[in-house]
């Protein structure tokens, strides 16, 4: 795996700025969430009133405002070296020297987790200046991975695949959604993952919700159930689904999970550069509309992964963005018949020159558990 250096983060700062300057921004400020931790390798222990912010410049140095009390962790990460650390201490105006790396008529993208306090009170510092959110002014601003992130990415999606065909040896039928939830977030920690963000576990009529959470209900013989789990490892993304069945399905049961694999298909085989992301959730809902099932395919077949398991790109009609080299998205298509059942397949690709590369490698087939 490549490991990421300081000079990763020099590009990146450098890359943001570019960005920036092109969409017509004096900068970027970011606050303490992924975008801190992508650009400056730093997240303060506890995020609190306390502001840190960093300032990426369109043409400048960038800077980055911490309290005193911190400026020890944040001199010591892989990005403080094209970094200038400014700190400010307790009983101080802090807006003062945040305001102080801003221009006063600026225009500045900024993170989506700033908190509002400090945002109103730059506001009141700098009335002329102006403010836009990120993932509106510059949604893209992570969407194309390196080499050493889709490293990462790859080595997460491994995780998660050993962690299925863990949990495929596992009894089913007889235990909680909960219970299987529990195994799948134990699971995930023995391969790796520092952190789960979710274990989806829907069983029976609960698989027709995509975003059930799981409960109490005891998983019977005959359940259709899915599984969607996922979470951070080395600080890069991992989510998957597969839909496996206790006991043997019946007709109805293989002839709607067929179409969702063929509709996965058609939408991993219509990934390329140069597409528009839109064009792949069409190519997954048109194999499920001429099956006859367009209505229960009720969500977005896609979204971007990176240091959040859910950003941009988004794979969805109106999505007119072309795909780029680099670009690391899911691609998850499902049916869901209210009161019955729910089946989705999920998988991480990535777009190259050469088309998708998948990084989730286990089996499509609808496994039989017990």
């Amino acid at each position: 795996m490549k490991e990421i250096t300081a000079r990763h983060f020099a590009e990146r700062l450098e890359r943001g700025a570019t960005q920036a300057a092109a969409a017509g921004f004096d900068g970027l400020i970011v606050a303490p969430g992924p975008d801190l931790a992508y650009f400056a390798d730093y997240l303060p222990v506890a995020t609190t009133e306390r502001i840190t912010l960093l300032v990426v410049p369109a043409e400048g140095e960038p800077a980055m405002l911490v309290p005193a009390l911190e400026h020890g962790g944040a001199a010591q990460t892989r990005a403080a070296e094209a970094i200038r650390i400014v700190d400010w201490s307790d009983g101080e105006d802090e807006y003062v020297p945040a305001a102080g790396l801003l221009r006063a008529d600026g225009r500045y993208a900024i993170s989506d987790a700033t908190w509002a306090m400090h945002l109103l009170a730059l506001q009141q510092k700098l009335p002329e200046a102006r403010f836009e959110a990120i993932s509106h002014a510059l949604p893209m601003l992570r969407a194309v991975k390196g080499a050493d992130e889709v490293d990462r990415l790859a080595a997460a999606g491994a995780a998660a695949d050993a962690t299925f065909e863990d949990v495929l040896g596992l009894p089913f039928a007889g235990r909680t959604e909960l219970q299987v939830a529990a195994d799948l977030d134990r699971l995930l920690r023995e391969h790796g993952h520092q952190q789960v963000d979710f274990t989806i576990v829907a069983s029976g009529p609960n698989g027709a919700d995509p975003h059930h959470e799981p409960d109490g209900r005891t998983i019977a013989e005959g359940d259709m159930v899915v599984l969607d789990f996922g979470g951070l490892l080395d600080g890069y993304g991992s989510d998957t689904t597969r839909t496996v069945h206790v006991g043997e399905p019946s007709d109805e049961e293989h002839e709607v999970f067929d179409i969702v694999r063929q509709a996965q298909q058609a939408a991993f085989e219509a990934v390329a550069v140069g597409v528009p992301c839109q064009e792949v959730d069409r190519a997954a809902r048109a194999v499920i509309r001429d099956a006859g099932y367009g209505e229960f395919f009720i969500h977005r077949v896609g979204h971007g992964i990176g240091v959040t398991t859910h950003e941009p790109p988004y794979m969805v009609e109106g999505e007119e963005r072309p795909i780029e080299a680099g670009m690391c998205f899911s691609i998850e298509p499902g049916i869901y018949l209210p009161g019955r059942f729910g089946v989705r397949i999920e998988d991480i690709v990535v777009a190259t020159e050469d088309g998708a590369h998948r990084l989730n490698n286990s089996s499509h087939a609808l496994h039989l558990v017990g």
